[in-house]
Parts: structure tokens; sequence; C-alpha cells
């Protein structure tokens, strides 16, 4: 059984490397033409779903409310597993990622990520402060982001939510800019957190109905974290899964 899924996961990785040298010369236009920056999204859709279709992976994408394409907003899903960063490809609406900087270790992938999204180094304070600024002038330039708000894959206990950070709250409150909670309940079955092999099933994302800020100040914070919190949790929890220890 571990065989064929060890074969279904090298299969899963070839698709993904497979639609990255094919789109890379698209992804060329924003990186040298940032007024084209909606371009990312939308290549990042077809290669999220190229990169399903190829692995034998189902999805399904739910939105709660219509997302206006004018408006930008702030994506906060959950993050148990490594293959939420394409389940977020799927999103309707054009975007940039925040992630961590060993992203940009990996040959030719590494520094298209670094040119189009913006990393962070989560052990340096000047890192997150750098990123926090970038992430500011991002929405001030009517980009919408994704951002984990639990900071990376750190639930020792999935499906159970890890504390969320600030940073994309302060964000929203300081640019006023709504946030989008957003649930990914199966991927932590489908390719699990400290196994790496992938089972078949259906990827689902839900978009869930955005939370406005407009008026909100530093003081509405921690409500602003906690609703967020629990639109995410209420959700895994209607879904049923229950959580899986390690080992």
């Amino acid at each position: 059984m571990k065989f064929l899924r060890r074969l279904h996961t090298l299969q899963g990785l070839i698709g993904f490397l497979l639609f990255f040298v094919l789109l890379l010369p698209f992804f060329l236009v924003p990186i040298y033409s940032p007024r084209h920056y909606r371009w990312t999204g939308k290549l990042n859709r077809i290669w999220a779903k190229g990169t399903l279709l190829f692995c034998w992976l189902g999805y399904r994408v739910v939105v709660e409310k219509p997302l206006d394409p004018s408006r930008n907003y702030i994506f906060c899903p959950n993050h148990f597993s490594y293959l939420d960063i394409p389940t977020m490809g799927l999103n309707p609406i054009d975007t940039i990622f925040v992630g961590k900087q060993s992203m940009e270790n990996v040959p030719v992938f590494g520094w298209m990520y670094r040119k189009l999204h913006i990393t962070v180094d989560r052990s340096r304070l000047r890192s997150k402060y750098s990123t926090f600024v970038r992430s500011a002038e991002a929405l001030d330039e009517g980009k919408s982001i994704v951002i984990y708000p639990e900071g990376g894959i750190f639930s020792p206990y999935p499906p159970q939510l890890a504390p969320f950070k600030e940073g994309p709250f302060r964000l929203a409150i300081e640019k006023q800019i709504p946030i989008v909670p957003v649930t990914i309940p199966n991927n932590w079955i489908i390719l699990p957190p400290h196994e790496f092999l992938v089972r078949f099933g259906i990827v689902e994302v839900i978009f869930h109905e955005p939370i406005e800020t407009s008026g909100m100040t530093l003081a509405d914070l921690r409500p602003l974290m906690n609703q967020t919190f629990a639109v995410i949790e209420n959700e895994l929890n209607a879904h049923g899964n229950n959580p899986r220890h390690p080992g």
C-alpha cells in the first residue's frame, strides 16, 4: 500500500514540476512587467488545477459570498498540509502569497517565488518587520494576499488549529481590508503533514464570507482574530474529522 502511495506522490511531484516548467515563460510577464501582477493569480489557477488533475485528485471550490475582483482582500486559510499551497492557487481572486523564506532556496522555483511573492524568515524579527511592510505596500498597490495565520504547519493534532499570529489581522485593520477566512478541511488526510505520502481524495476549499474591517481599530484586533478562528474551526468541526496524533 505504501509503495502505491509513493508512486502516487511521485506522480504528483512530477505534475507540479511539469506545469511549473510549462508556465514559467508566462510567469516572466508579471516578473518583468509588474503592472500585469494579476497574471500571477491566473497562472496559479492553471498550475493548481493541472497539478491536482495530474495527481488524480478531484477538487471542489466553495465561495459562500461572491468576492469582488475590484477589491483586495487578505485570505487567511488553515494550514495542515503542504498540499494547502497549490490548493490556495484555486482562489477565484488573483493573489500573491506570504510564505517561508526557505522556499527561495529551491532552484529556479525559488527565484520565481521571490520575484512574485513575499517571503519571511520567522526566526528573525527584522525579516518579520520587513515582511509586514512589504505586505502593506502590496495592499496599497491593490493586490490581494494569502497569509496562513497559524504561521506554518504547527498543529500537532490536525485538524485542531494552532494559535493564530497577529500579523494578517493588524494589516487588515491598518489598511481597512476585509479578512476572508478560508477552510481547507481534507488536505491533512490526503497529504498528511508528518508523512508526505498522497492518498486519493477530494481537495476542498471553502472561502467564507469576508469579515469587513472598516472602522476597526487595534482595540478590535483580538476579537477579529477570534472571529476568524471561530469561522474556520466551526467549519472543520462540521466536517467531522477526528484529530490525528503524530506517529
